[in-house]
């Protein structure tokens, strides 16, 4: 049962929309979705299992398309695989996916873009995709990109992890004690406001037509993230000029 998705504007590739009403790009609570039963694979595996593994993820999302309005791209590290997995399941009916193997991609800048264009280039229009585990100084490079919305539980992922997200880098509080004796609820809490913040301040850079600048001024933070936006940008600039505004 397929949620509607309206673009309203673009910044680059990125998208201001609504799904069901509400405003994109926006935090998914995972107990608020109807995700379809799928088959999780790890990033790096044969191409055998990745098959297999889309093969069952492609089944379930049939049987459950009626309850469930969520789907999960499988495919491991293999391109055609995803795209062929995002084919098949809006055939199937949904419009709405997770990007399965968020948190490995993020450690693999060329095959993250890849992804990410490739899926973005094949999807119907009124598709939208969820990014999981996403850091926060990723956040915004994932929505310039066409990203529509990240999964919460981040907060969660990350205070597990003993990890403190900020907008601009992740601190292990283990070797960075900013914070001392603080709990688990509690770091997640900080976690999730620091999450709503970086949305918020995604939509102001793009209602301002400034998603570019905030992309460049948080490549710096990670080397993976300023080799992110220069892959993007040498291998894929047909693809941002696409929807970039010329002055």
């Amino acid at each position: 049962m397929k949620k509607k998705f309206e673009i309203k504007s673009h910044d680059g590739p990125g998208r201001i929309g609504k799904v069901d009403g509400e405003l994109t790009p926006k935090l998914f609570l995972r107990n608020e979705l109807k995700i379809a039963p799928n088959q999780g694979s790890a990033y790096n595996v044969d191409r055998e299992i990745a098959e297999f593994n889309v093969r069952e993820t492609l089944r379930l999302a049939k049987e459950n398309v009626d309850e469930c309005d969520i789907a999960v791209i499988q495919g491991s590290k293999y391109i055609d695989l995803r795209v062929d997995c995002l084919n098949k399941l809006e055939e199937i009916g949904y419009n709405g996916f997770i990007i399965a193997n968020g948190d490995a991609l993020l450690t693999n800048p060329k095959e993250l873009v890849e992804v990410i264009v490739s899926l973005k280039r094949q999807a119907q229009k009124d598709s939208y995709f969820i990014f999981s585990f996403s850091e926060l100084s990723f956040m915004p490079i994932l929505t310039y990109m066409g990203i529509d919305g990240f999964l919460s539980d981040s907060a969660n992922y990350y205070s597990h992890l003993n990890v403190l997200q900020t907008p601009t880098k992740a601190y292990d509080l283990n070797s960075y004690p900013i914070y001392e004796n603080i709990s688990q609820s509690e770091l997640e809490t900080k976690n999730m406001e620091n999450m709503e913040f970086v949305i918020r301040e995604i939509h102001a850079h793009m209602k301002n037509k400034s998603l570019r600048n905030l992309v460049e001024e948080r490549s710096g933070t990670t080397p993976q993230n300023i080799s992110t936006l220069k892959i993007l940008d040498r291998n894929h600039m047909d693809y941002l000029l696409e929807y970039t505004q010329l002055f």
